[in-house]
């Protein structure tokens, strides 16, 4: 909302426009091109026009005035922003060069942000071992080269393995970091904190490289529409691959594929709709939902007063 009008599309497309009229390429095919690839669909009768008459920034030959490529400078609310974000420690970790806001106020602190719904034994973003095991392993999934790991595994052990990272993943409810790899079915998902070490291997031939087999699972459930349940539960799962079936006007069913890995999480997000969403399928993770509405009932049960003895 903040840059909803600053910069939109029709900034970048009257830009991209007279970038190429600057460098006298420009032709009438090439024009509508970019605005059809910049703008919307309508926009093809408006602004090809509008750049002729209205804003006379092109000749009827398609050459233009100004002499250079336009250019759009940040503004002072997009610095402020980035300077916000920066604060973040979870985007130092990608080490961002933060030159030319040295002198930038941030539009607010990330301690007036206050999350309720998430894990809070998120990972050491601060420490400085964590750090250095996330930037190899970013520099491994990068340059696609093998790394040799000493993680710590459930038994609370130190293994050795080798393996080839693909990918870093983020989960916002367990506020953590995990390492997709391929080569090691040992350590195919690892949490980054339980990372102890890494040490870069050779490079791999990226064109042989393949993901393994994702692990999907299904889960069906009915949403009531009410209190404007629908809308949140399609942002709520909106990274899942899903399909929604109106049933009447207010009733849903919604089918969406997920990781075993991501069960947990899924659960959480489930449980927040109440009475406005009944999971139908599979059977196991109904099974899961009864559990942990069994667990918080007993957590929340107030014990009865002690009865007094009959005289």
């Amino acid at each position: 909302m903040l840059f909803s009008e600053l910069y939109g599309c029709y900034f970048h497309t009257v830009s991209a426009v007279l970038a190429e009229a600057v460098q006298h390429t420009l032709t009438g095919e090439r024009l509508r091109a970019l605005v059809q690839r910049h703008a919307f669909a309508e926009s093809g009768l408006t602004i090809p026009a509008a750049l002729q008459t209205r804003w006379p920034l092109l000749k009827p030959d398609l050459s233009t005035p100004l002499r250079r490529a336009p250019s759009l400078p940040l503004t002072l609310l997009e610095q402020r922003w980035l300077k916000t974000l920066l604060q973040d420690p979870r985007i130092a970790l990608f080490a961002p060069d933060p030159t030319g806001l040295e002198d930038v106020e941030p539009l607010f602190d990330l301690s007036d942000v206050v999350y309720f719904d998430r894990y809070l034994d998120g990972d050491p973003y601060t420490d400085p071992a964590y750090i250095a095991v996330f930037r190899r392993l970013l520099c491994a999934v990068q340059t696609h080269r093998r790394v040799q790991l000493l993680r710590t595994v459930r038994s609370g052990a130190v293994r050795s393995a080798e393996c080839l990272p693909l990918r870093l993943e983020y989960s916002a409810k367990d506020d953590k970091f995990r390492l997709l790899t391929a080569g090691n079915r040992s350590c195919r998902t690892v949490n980054l904190a339980n990372i102890r070490s890494c040490r870069l291997l050779e490079p791999v031939d990226p064109s042989g490289l393949r993901e393994p087999a994702r692990r999907l699972r299904t889960l069906t459930f009915r949403l009531t529409d009410e209190r404007n349940a629908l809308e949140r539960a399609l942002l709520h799962f909106s990274h899942f691959e899903k399909q929604t079936v109106r049933l009447d006007g207010r009733h849903y069913e919604v089918t969406l594929r997920y990781e075993k890995e991501d069960e947990t999480e899924l659960l959480i997000r489930v449980l927040s709709f109440g009475p406005m969403l009944r999971v139908t399928a599979p059977e196991d993770f109904v099974a899961l939902v009864r559990t942990r509405l069994q667990r918080q009932l007993q957590l929340t049960a107030v014990p009865s007063p002690p009865r007094e003895p009959p005289e």
